[in-house]
């Protein structure tokens, strides 16, 4: 029995077959290589897997990797405040939570362009292997940083080269697996951050102990030794990291024939019809309430995000030494892995997507009141292990959302995707701020409640209103007719394309 994703997942492969033959006729239809011709339909599935596990073996493990230090670069200014790093800069609270939320300044607008750049060049693993690069010297030079102001400039860089990152690697992955493979890379992405993010407090308790080293202050250590491992592994991944599947030397001939040939007929199929230029594209997602009410929902999951930022200082005002706050920082991320991989496996079998956002946002509501309503050490910590669970995980369930309900045109889906990573992560400038007057942090917990409740409104009355234009769809004649004004085409729905997940 199919699952109403897979059924979605069906139906999206039989328009592109139409749309297929259609190519076919205006231009020819692109033949399978010749080297695969007299390969029967299991051994090209058996060579099929053996190809994928060898793209996996290289690819994820390196990204994975980076992905880690990403975070860990990115959130190490949070670890830096317990080792004296505002005392040093003369900084106060609210000029903290300016250098937290700066970083955003360069991230945010770079990110869009960089994905055009990475487009436009023929080596795009040694463009990100660059990127790590020059964010890792960025980092680095953080500890020669000698004042507030020097700090803000470092922060805005680091943001800017940072921002490739993200992107470029949906841009990359998406050249060398197909749309069924991509889920669960995409998942190995979110794992890699929230390990990052894990990792990240660990390597800060350890550096810590160099306070005083040579005569450099231990938060100067943490930006020079995780600088340099970033550096480093940029450049022996730039000699590892493959470009394109057809000048892939971790494949054969054949391997290599048959990547290019699979991703082209795909890309070809999917893309036959879409014409329109990139700014159409974006209008068009701008015409739709489901991009909008998907970028309100991202708005406030990555404001509840925020915490994260400010981890150390929470867990901090808990009464633990800095070794023990920094090592206490893993475990929520460490269990938000296991959480995710179990809920995205309900997610995918049952082709639910609201009630895993509602059980996400459930937990969150219990764990803010904890958060706001006691400072009994136990409850505290206990409301900090799920937090990461009702912030972070919701998002790529909203990812998941408008790819499948944004289905066509591909140029208007690209669009909605960008606008709600770009659009979604302005909330983490303004939600720096609320993170003052420990140990209740009243102001910082409000917010994250107050942006969990209007999340769950509002995804509530999403669901209701695709449930709407379902019934609409299944009505047929003027009504249907009605729900197909943004972008549904008759295709589509005589071959029984639904909202799903809702």
């Amino acid at each position: 029995m199919t699952t109403p994703l897979e059924q979605v997942q069906s139906i999206d492969q039989a328009i592109d077959k139409e749309e297929t033959k259609h190519v076919e006729i205006e231009n020819g239809e692109k033949p399978l290589p010749a080297s695969l011709v007299g390969m029967s339909q299991d051994e090209t599935l058996k060579m099929e897997k053996k190809m994928v596990r060898k793209m996996d073996a290289v690819i994820l493990p390196i990204i994975m990797v980076l992905y880690v230090l990403n975070y860990i670069d990115r959130q190490n200014l949070a670890s830096a405040k317990l080792q004296g790093i505002m005392d040093d800069l003369n900084m106060t609270t609210q000029q903290f939570a300016t250098a937290i939320a700066i970083l955003y300044a360069g991230y945010i607008p770079f990110q869009i362009p960089s994905n055009y750049l990475i487009s436009l060049f023929s080596r795009p693993g040694l463009y990100i292997c660059v990127a790590v690069v020059i964010w890792g010297t960025i980092s680095a030079c953080t500890a020669a940083v000698q004042s507030y102001s020097a700090l803000l400039g470092i922060r805005v860089l680091l943001g800017a080269s940072e921002a490739v990152f993200f992107p470029g690697c949906l841009y990359f992955l998406s050249a060398w697996y197909t749309k069924k493979e991509l889920g669960k890379r995409y998942a190995g992405l979110f794992i890699g951050q929230q390990l990052g993010n894990g990792f990240g407090g660990l390597i800060a308790a350890g550096v810590l102990k160099l306070d005083g080293a040579h005569g450099i202050r231990g938060w100067r250590w943490l930006f020079i030794i995780e600088g340099v491992a970033t550096v480093g592994c940029g450049l022996i991944f730039a000699t590892f990291m493959p470009e394109y599947p057809h000048n892939a030397k971790m494949l054969s001939p054949i391997e290599r024939e048959y990547a290019v040939w699979r991703i082209e007929q795909e890309a070809g199929a999917a893309e036959a019809h879409d014409s329109g230029s990139n700014i159409k594209a974006y209008v068009s997602a701008l015409a739709d309430p489901k991009v909008y009410t998907l970028i309100f929902c991202m708005i406030m999951s990555q404001a509840m995000g925020s915490v994260g930022n400010f981890f150390p200082t929470i867990i901090k005002s808990l009464g633990y030494d800095n070794i023990i706050t920094l090592v206490l920082t893993a475990p929520p991320y460490i269990l938000v892995c296991f959480f995710f991989y179990g809920l995205s496996w309900y997610s995918d079998k049952n082709g639910k997507i609201y009630l895993p956002i509602v059980i996400c946002l459930s937990i969150g509501i219990l764990t803010y009141v904890i958060a706001v309503a006691t400072l009994n050490i136990g409850a505290r910590y206990f409301a900090i292990m799920l937090t990461p669970i009702c912030n972070v995980v919701p998002q790529l369930f909203i990812y998941n959302t408008l790819s499948l309900h944004v289905a066509r045109p591909y140029p208007k889906r690209a669009a909605g995707l960008a606008l709600i990573n770009a659009i979604g992560g302005t909330s983490n400038v303004w939600s720096a701020y609320v993170w003052y007057a420990p140990p209740h942090f009243y102001a910082g917990f409000g917010m994250v409640l107050a942006c969990n409740v209007l999340f769950l409104f509002i995804i509530t009355g999403y669901r209701f209103y695709v449930r709407r234009e379902n019934a609409k769809l299944d009505a047929g004649g003027e009504k249907a007719r009605h729900a197909m004004r943004h972008g549904i085409t008759q295709e589509q729905v005589d071959l029984g394309w639904r909202y799903v997940g809702y």
